[in-house]
């Protein structure tokens, strides 16, 4: 698999979309001006302690406070707490925790009014931004995420991500973190350290704890702050995503911004020095995502309805509860094929659009999926495992249950950004309400033309559409027109109609037959 980065800076904020073998399948904005990122990390005053919720707030800053539950507070508080106050009285001069006596665990089943007080400074991490009307999820249980590792002060223990099945792998990355960790520190192997040598980890976790000593110097500079102090800030998200994503499919890294191409070089030094040649900085006056065909795929996807091939399609509705993804077969039919094999199979398309969609948007929260009927087990199951399948390359914390007898599938994915919603209808040119995104309707001609050419086999075919769109399909070298033949060996005529509107357009045949 092919993996692209392309990366669009402006004034104002950068963009960050993911290609798959050319296909967009994620979409990240970082603006300027947000201050909070999953992973910040805040020396700040606790607000009201809520008995009745187990909760309190934090004042991080944001117009919202922010809110922490006593089962984010971490078994460990009472000693960060003690760590914190020895930090500030000057009597812990060395960060490294190996002279550190470790306090007892709070109790998990505990009052957080028995622990926390109103006005007292905590150590506080971001987990969840703010979302909506509410303020960030906070968590005082602190971790720094490295490459291959997570590090988690104040415990000793080593866990491996569940997705190294490999039980003889788990057991040597184990051992291997176990002779190398500092005491102190507890260390979540993350999933791409699978297969990774000793020197490579302990240079990860040795990065990871010198974040953690410059935080806590940080922290002593500080002092007691009436005033929240970010402490340690997440990695700039280019490097953010590099850090969770990158692997050995990646072939291009390209940016239009001379300083994020200099970071990117860095920070790829140090975790794949191998791979510092692809990156590269993008100068034409043809924009960046123009020339990826990103903008184009962003137009056809963030859209209310999601075409497929074969002429299926998706309808995705948002309520305040929950999304709602509706999966329609667009009258599809195949003489070659019963009823429920058309079905599986255009189910079968719909569960890889979805997740694919799903990541895009980054949605969280509850998903229901209606996918179209199913009878027989077989089937359902053939279903449930690949959308599972497909999933799996979903870094989002998820859940799929098995089809239902109705063919609802219920998704939760966990929310820890706001959902990426992007416009994509614009202005009618006659002036009445909005239309969708013009170039929508060339996948929609492009599914048709599919269906019509590989599953009805019509010989001769003639498009009528607005003259606009015709002109559109006849341009360049080569043409849609021509990659069309390339493809279906079949010359389809195109019809300019004046009477047509601007997204209307019908196939024919060379009678003038309507073809449905």
């Amino acid at each position: 698999m092919k993996t692209e980065l392309i990366i669009r800076s402006n004034s104002s904020d950068i963009d960050f979309a993911l290609l798959k073998d050319g296909r967009l399948t994620a979409l990240n904005n970082e603006s300027n001006e947000n201050k909070f990122s999953v992973g910040d990390v805040f020396l700040a005053k606790i607000g009201k302690v809520l008995s009745g919720l187990n909760a309190s707030f934090v004042n991080v800053g944001y117009e919202k406070d922010g809110f922490l539950h006593y089962h984010d507070l971490g078994a460990q508080l009472k000693s960060l707490n003690k760590f914190i106050k020895g930090i500030n009285t000057g009597k812990i001069k060395d960060y490294t925790l190996k002279n550190f006596q470790l306090e007892k665990d709070i109790d998990k089943n505990g009052s957080i009014a028995d622990v926390l007080k109103t006005g007292q400074n905590l150590l506080v991490q971001i987990v969840k931004e703010p979302i909506s009307t509410k303020g960030p999820r906070m968590s005082s249980e602190i971790s720094i995420a490295g490459r291959y590792l997570v590090l988690v002060p104040f415990s000793d223990r080593v866990s491996v991500s569940q997705k190294i099945m490999d039980p003889e792998e788990k057991e040597r990355l184990k051992r291997l973190i176990k002779s190398i960790k500092p005491k102190g520190f507890g260390v979540i192997i993350r999933t791409v350290a699978e297969d990774k040598k000793v020197a490579d980890l302990d240079k990860d976790l040795q990065n990871s704890l010198e974040r953690w000593v410059v935080m806590c110097k940080k922290i002593r500079n500080t002092r007691a702050p009436q005033t929240p102090i970010k402490v340690l800030s997440e990695l700039n998200r280019a490097s953010s995503i590099l850090r969770d994503i990158f692997n050995d499919s990646f072939t291009s890294i390209v940016t239009n911004d001379e300083t994020m191409y200099l970071e990117t070089k860095e920070y790829l030094q140090e975790i794949a020095p191998e791979k510092e040649s692809i990156v590269s900085l993008y100068n034409s006056k043809l924009p960046i995502f123009e020339k990826f065909g990103i903008e184009r795929q962003i137009k056809t996807s963030f859209g209310r309805t999601v075409s497929m091939s074969k002429g299926a399609y998706l309808v995705i509705e948002h309520t305040e509860a929950l999304h709602v993804i509706d999966v329609n077969s667009g009258n599809r039919s195949n003489k070659a094929m019963s009823q429920a094999d058309t079905a599986l199979e255009v189910n079968l398309i719909a569960a890889s659009e979805i997740a694919r969609q799903l990541q895009l948007r980054d949605m969280g929260g509850i998903i229901v999926v209606d996918f179209i009927d199913m009878h027989t087990a077989e089937h359902r199951q053939k279903l449930y495992d690949h959308l599972r399948n497909e999933m799996a390359f979903d870094r989002t914390k998820h859940k799929i249950l098995p089809p239902s007898k109705f063919g609802l599938v219920q998704i939760t994915r966990q929310r820890v950004r706001p959902e990426l919603v992007i416009k994509t209808q614009e202005p009618n040119p006659s002036g009445l309400g909005e239309v969708e995104a013009p170039i929508v309707i060339i996948d929609k001609i492009e599914a048709e033309l599919e269906k019509l050419i590989t599953l009805k086999d019509h010989k001769k075919l003639v498009l009528n559409v607005h003259p606009f769109i015709a002109a559109y399909l006849k341009k360049g070298i080569p043409s849609i027109q021509h990659r069309w033949f390339a493809k279906y060996k079949k010359w389809i005529k195109i019809l300019p109609r004046d009477a047509y509107q601007y997204l209307n357009f019908e196939f024919t045949n060379n009678k003038g037959e309507l073809i449905e």
